[in-house]
């Protein structure tokens, strides 16, 4: 069952509109605009939105850190970059659901190191939160970012075997990275995690539009690195079927977002419904592409509920 939360006006017709293209139409100036989120805050000019993200997120890494109730750069793999955190609500069990986390920052910025922000929110209510650092560009390609997520998560399984479900989260372009996930063949890596949901902020789920700006340099050479990596182009070609169909995939975007980012959440929503998957679509009132995100670090924002009764099957 899919569901859609939406504003009076809005357009909210099904069917696929990835033929219509319309960044196709813009300049390479427009879509840079279009994909260049910190141009679209409301409240703050670009630089000191992007200072303020900075500063929340490492005052609230280091306060999650101060709890003495985290494993700290844990490797999950063999590189120096694949590490990852693991922050304990105070009543460890083998039961407990985990929420693993995986930034944003165009695949080219952004660190565990400073992405804590839901984890004194879930850790109070007994989630435990992993939060993944991979190998950013230019130093990693998207192929590999994608087998490290991977890693990541099969590692968490391998390590917590009785969890009560795993829910991935990932923001703008860990989301991107969050979704792929839905695509993964879990039978040849011999490890089947127990995905029960995904969790995805503002995300870009067609890396086409990305070649033709000033982000794709380190990134996509091609156009068939671009559709490997994209899962709405995957989803659309070669439809996958869900492994569980009771895994939910919450897909947000802030009502502050570019049209570009409306878009591709849209589209990317309507997709997992055609496909058969337990989708629901949420523009949150009034938030920007970076506020989304550091608003978790407030247990009753909506976005922080939603996540709770979603692990614990509230309705």
């Amino acid at each position: 069952m899919c569901v859609w939360w939406y504003k009076a006006g809005m357009d909210v017709s099904g069917g696929n509109h990835r033929h219509e293209a319309p960044w196709k139409r813009m300049s390479k100036e427009e879509l840079d605009n279009q994909y260049s989120p910190s141009r679209w805050v409301v409240r703050l000019g670009a630089e000191e939105a992007m200072r303020t993200y900075s500063q929340i997120g490492n005052e609230v890494t280091k306060r999650a850190r101060a709890t003495g109730r985290s494993l700290l750069n844990v490797p999950y793999g063999d590189g120096d970059g694949e590490k990852l955190d693991i922050y304990l609500p105070e009543a460890v069990s083998e039961a407990m659901p985990f929420l693993v986390f995986f930034h944003g920052g165009y695949w080219q910025s952004g660190s565990k190191d400073t992405s804590a922000f839901m984890v004194n929110p879930l850790t109070a209510q007994g989630v435990a939160v992993v939060i993944v650092a991979y190998d950013i560009a230019p130093k990693g390609t998207l192929d590999q970012m994608v087998d490290q997520v991977t890693q990541s998560i099969m590692f968490v399984q391998k390590q917590y075997p009785g969890n009560q479900g795993i829910y991935l989260c990932g923001h703008s372009a860990g989301a991107h990275l969050a979704a792929m996930m839905l695509l993964a063949d879990w039978t040849k890596h011999g490890v089947t995690p127990n995905l029960k949901g995904f969790f995805l902020l503002s995300g870009v789920y067609d890396l086409e539009p990305i070649m033709h700006t000033s982000e794709n340099a380190p990134l996509l050479p091609a156009l068939e690195d671009a559709q490997r990596n994209s899962p709405l182009w995957q989803l659309e070609t070669a439809p996958t079927q869900p492994a569980d169909p009771a895994c939910r995939i919450l897909v947000t975007v802030g009502q502050h977002d570019s049209p570009e980012f409306h878009r591709q959440s849209r589209e990317f929503y309507q997709t997992l419904c055609q496909g058969g998957w337990k989708a629901s679509f949420e523009e949150l009132h009034d938030m920007d592409h970076f506020e989304i995100l550091w608003n978790l670090t407030q247990e009753d924002y909506v976005l922080t509920q939603i996540i709770l009764k979603t692990i614990f099957q509230e309705s």
